[in-house]
């Protein structure tokens, strides 16, 4: 078992490595290949080809991922007995989920392949502060000096649109959450905007010792900005909901993306209501009854935020993010991963980069990505269809996706720390 290792560049170039272009000199050449696509409803599913000077090393399946601080996944989501106390603790995992963004600028990772898949491990200790809810005694941590293990599995399901399916579960705990990852993304001239795909509906969190009680937590819209002044950032200006048929609990958040004289907030306030879920159409906080809040969210989601609950005058922390960064995760040795796992599949396109190589890198992508363009026209010739092999299916109507019998199989060995698979019989590139 190997932790994730840092990818830096060598302190001394090796033979044949070229200039590495600055951040300014990359966002100039970006800006001029988007350039050509004003107008283009959505340049996520164009699936354009950048050189490799452009790229972050990182397959893009493994970048994306929202357990940036898994701990909060697992501490409290399934522990309170008070509903609310469970709707504080997915809040808490939600406002930490993108830390990468937060602490890190924002990349562009290799686009994944069809078939390509990525798993890992992440041990945390179950240790968290209370969350109170307002009740005389604070809740109580069920906290162990036992690491607890948080499992992660994710597939490129789909090509055209590019989708990928994910599933992370802890059974220590009976936590699981999945969905479908997918983005929509539009150049407006001066920045990007991204929305989820229509495949992408959200991170679906389920509590099994809770009666397999499920929240279901949306997207907002985000923007890439500082593409003309050289320096990146995403800014949030949209509404995103958290909801929980079973307790009828839902959770409207509104970000805020620019404040007086267009200084950046990263804003955000929220509230907490009863809800029907099968009348409920409410997307605005200033619909929402006063009656039926419970509790109110206020604060900076690069910072901190805060709620009050309704009869308390006292906000609470409910998330300090300053001295919160990513946390590794555990890599399957080398040895053991497949050709189509993602580390595997990219390897000598991320060697090239790292050693300034960029040239040779390039080669690299384009002939994997021309081999994926020929296995895509044989399987048309043949009238075939692309089947995952960890999912059941490319997409779902309800953006929930589901194991296979080889989903399962490969989760269970990542809880158990046995990462040996057969290789995939046929792959995507």
């Amino acid at each position: 078992m190997s932790t994730e290792p840092t990818l830096s560049t060598p302190p001394i170039a090796p033979v044949g490595a070229e200039k590495t272009p600055d951040d300014q000199s990359k966002l100039r050449t970006f800006l001029s290949i988007l350039r050509k696509f004003i107008g283009v409803s959505d340049i996520a599913s164009v699936r354009f080809s950048l050189p490799a000077q452009l790229l972050e090393p990182t397959p893009n399946l493994e970048y994306w991922n929202y357990l940036d601080r898994p701990e909060t996944f697992i501490r409290f989501i399934g522990d309170p007995e008070d509903e609310i106390g469970r709707m504080l603790a997915v809040l808490r995992f939600w406002f930490t989920k993108d830390l990468k963004y937060v602490k890190g600028k924002p990349c562009k990772p290799y686009n994944s392949a069809l078939g390509e898949f990525f798993r890992c491990n992440w041990e945390v200790e179950d240790d968290a502060p209370p969350i109170s809810v307002g009740s005389p005694q604070p809740l109580t941590s069920k906290a162990t000096s036992k690491p607890v293990r948080v499992s992660y599995l994710t597939e490129q399901t789909s090509h055209h649109p590019p989708v990928s399916a994910f599933w992370v579960d802890c059974p220590e705990k009976g936590i699981s959450a999945r969905g479908f990852d997918q983005l929509s993304a539009k150049f407006t001239g001066t920045s990007i905007r991204v929305t989820p795909g229509a495949h992408n509906l959200g991170i679906f969190i389920n509590i099994q010792r809770r009666d397999n009680e499920e929240y279901q937590l949306t997207h907002p819209a985000a923007h890439l900005g500082g593409l003309l002044r050289g320096s990146l950032s995403v800014t949030v200006s949209d509404t995103c909901f958290v909801t929980c048929p079973k307790t009828k609990l839902k959770v409207i958040l509104h970000y805020v993306e620019e404040g007086w004289l267009g200084r950046v907030q990263n804003k955000v306030v929220g509230v907490m209501y009863r809800y029907n879920p099968e009348t409920d159409k409410t997307t605005k906080i200033k619909d929402v009854p006063e009656k039926d809040i419970l509790g109110r969210f206020d604060g900076c989601w690069h910072d901190q935020v805060f709620y009050t609950l309704t009869g308390s005058k006292e906000p609470v922390t409910l998330v300090d993010l300053k001295e919160l960064f990513p946390v590794p995760k555990i890599i399957p040795p080398e040895v053991d991963q497949l050709p189509n796992e993602s580390r595997r599949f990219w390897r000598d396109v991320t060697e090239a980069i790292l050693n300034r190589q960029y040239g040779a890198a390039t080669k690299l992508k384009t002939e994997l990505e021309e081999r994926q363009r020929e296995k895509a026209a044989a399987r048309k010739d043949q009238n075939g269809e692309w089947k995952p092999r960890f999912f059941t299916g490319s997409v779902t109507p309800v953006g929930k996706p589901e194991l296979t019998s080889e989903g399962m199989l490969a989760l269970k060995g990542l809880h158990e720390g046995n990462y040996h698979l057969q290789e995939s019989l046929i792959t995507g590139a």
